[in-house]
């Protein structure tokens, strides 16, 4: 029998390169798993958009402390009965997607409704032009509140009171993202990127027509530098631009990000909520730890004064809204 039969050959070192090449870093592959729950979120989100409802009447119950809250749905959507009441947890429907503060009142948004609470979270109302706009973000400008989300962009005029539906030229569909300081401000949607405003959210011009696309929530903008930013990635964690969105890096923090948030004293210090978990860091997102935050939040923002954290879990179609006030370390049931 032939010697060379049977002799087993060595891949030379010129062919081994590319398999070790091929094979993807530990840093690859928690983004491609982070992409992969981005993208099964986004088709479930689209997915019970379709079926939401059905075009029936839905009485949600909101069992609180003390009495119960009753919102009827009629087959359009609108309100009735005692929407506009005081309930001591706020209806937002089958997702919680945002708690932000804007002036001296709380807002708490979701899939289905917006409430605000003028008294730190004890009692709310519902804000009726939001309801169905699937609130994803919020920015303020010196003469307006934004507002984003799948049906679009809204405007409020009054501080939060009221808001309207962007339309015409400038309307602007599906913002999945939306952060301000001043007359900047920048929006990014799955199917525009990212966009910029000078003149408060008037007119937009594209930044990046790629990166942005899986943004999320409220995207921070540096009162100081309104060229810096950083935003919750869904596809990765928390991402940040030194040059108006042009260009972004990796910032770091949970992966799967779907909300950040800093202290308006302290920007460096962030907070942010991603599928695995959320993390804290205290200085500017050069490092991170793990935060303790109340069982299925979701949702984080600080009050102006940057002394009041607040936390959002869903239940049912009610939201769970916390308080601390010591930067995290301690949590409290709002009502």
């Amino acid at each position: 029998m032939s010697s060379t039969s049977s002799r087993k050959t060595k891949p030379s070192a010129a062919a081994a390169k590319p398999m070790a090449a091929a094979r993807p870093t530990k840093a690859e592959r928690r983004r491609a798993r982070a992409a992969e729950q981005a993208a099964a979120a986004r088709r479930a989100e689209q997915r019970a958009r379709r079926l939401r409802w059905g075009g029936a009447a839905l009485a949600v119950v909101a069992v609180a402390a003390g009495g119960v809250f009753l919102t009827t749905r009629g087959a359009g959507g609108s309100a009735g009965g005692s929407s506009t009441g005081s309930a001591t947890r706020p209806l937002v429907g089958g997702d919680l997607h945002t708690v932000s503060v804007v002036g001296s009142r709380l807002f708490v948004a979701g899939h289905e409704a917006a409430a605000a609470s003028a008294n730190g979270g004890k009692t709310w109302k519902d804000v009726p032009s939001l309801r169905d706009a699937d609130a994803m973000g919020w920015a303020t400008t010196k003469d307006a509140v934004l507002v984003g989300g799948h049906p679009g962009l809204y405007r409020s005029t009054d501080g939060g009171a009221t808001f309207t539906k962007v339309t015409g030229e400038n309307a602007v569909g599906d913002v999945h993202g939306i952060g301000g300081s001043g007359d900047t401000v920048y929006l990014a949607s799955p199917e525009s990127g990212l966009l910029a405003s000078t003149d408060g959210g008037t007119t937009w011009k594209t930044a990046n027509a790629e990166t942005g696309r899986s943004f999320m929530g409220t995207i921070l903008v540096d009162p100081k530098d309104p060229q810096r930013l950083i935003a919750p990635d869904m596809s990765s964690g928390l991402q940040t631009s030194s040059d108006g969105g042009k260009t972004w890096k990796e910032l770091g923090g949970p992966m799967g990000a779907m909300a950040a948030a800093w202290n308006p004293k302290d920007i460096n210090r962030i907070i942010a909520v991603g599928m695995d978990g959320a993390q804290l860091s205290t200085d500017g997102g050069k490092t991170w730890k793990d935060a303790d935050v109340p069982e299925g939040t979701s949702a984080v923002g600080y009050d102006a004064t940057g002394s009041t954290l607040y936390a959002g879990a869903l239940d049912g179609t009610t939201a769970r809204i916390y308080r601390s006030t010591d930067g995290g370390t301690n949590w409290k049931a709002t009502s």
